[in-house]
């Protein structure tokens, strides 16, 4: 691939070429040819991290070293440094995803002020904002019960959903889910989990796990599809929402083993 730009500093940016079109992935076998580890028996969820910072490797917030140290993980090692991890995408919930988006709003003000263009100021990583944890419940055990609530919801909340429209409208890497959709666990397993990402960069189609970090509690129920996800507070997701990778000492990992049978 050389010629396009791309940093990879270990030759693991590859390509599949199917049936509709050529797919770019990254190798990590890749790492053993060159002499750097043997990362074939590492834990799964180790490997979609390792897979992260191989692919986004830059020389600037994600190293050589970095990649080099989560290639050599060992589970008989205390972890002792720091992983920049950069997600597939971001999941919010309401009472933080306004804030953020608030945020994004005052940004976009400031560009304007200084006369730059202010649609450059967009979420970098595809965003989810589920409005669910302001839902009232005003009316149950009856057949209309959905549809009186959300009446309500959107007749309380006028204001600040015309706000959110306006965002999902106006952002890119930015998509509303309404009430009366789902909360945030439930939209998130059963309709935004993609398992395999893709995204163009350049023309060229990206394939890579899909991965999130979420300010929902219920964050890591996804890593029951074997998606990797992490529960983080509002000011760690909107960092990562505008590219920056979230810093974490590498996780231990814990394997366990059922014996027997189910009487």
């Amino acid at each position: 691939m050389s010629g396009t730009g791309v940093r990879d500093a270990f030759g693991a940016r590859s390509v599949l070429e199917t049936s509709r079109e050529k797919v770019v992935y990254y190798r990590l076998d890749r790492f053993a040819e060159e002499g750097v580890a043997d990362v074939s028996g590492l834990p799964y969820s180790i490997k979609v991290l390792l897979e992260s910072v191989l692919r986004n490797e830059n020389g600037r917030e994600i190293t050589r070293d970095d990649v080099i140290n989560l290639a050599r993980y060992s589970p008989r090692a205390a972890a002792g440094f720091v992983i920049p991890f950069k997600p597939a995408r971001v999941l919010m919930q309401d009472f933080t995803g306004v804030p953020a988006l608030v945020d994004l709003a005052a940004l976009r003000s400031a560009m304007a002020r200084f006369g730059k263009d202010p649609r450059r100021i967009n979420p970098e990583l595809p965003v989810d904002l589920v409005v669910d944890h302001s839902v009232q419940v005003d009316v149950y055990n009856r057949p209309d019960a959905p549809e009186i609530n959300a009446a309500l919801e959107f007749e309380r909340n006028r204001e600040r959903f015309e706000f959110l429209h306006w965002g999902q409208q106006s952002f890119e890497n930015l998509s509303i889910v309404p009430p009366a959709n789902g909360i945030c666990h439930q939209v998130n397993l059963e309709y935004l989990g993609q398992v395999v990402q893709r995204r163009s960069e350049d023309g060229t189609t990206i394939a890579y796990p899909d991965s999130l970090v979420g300010t929902d509690s219920h964050t890591p129920m996804i890593n029951a599809l074997g998606i990797l996800g992490w529960g983080v507070g509002g000011i760690e997701a909107e960092a990562v929402m505008l590219g920056q990778p979230y810093y974490r000492l590498v996780p231990e990992v814990l394997g366990f083993r059922l014996v027997g049978r189910l009487s």
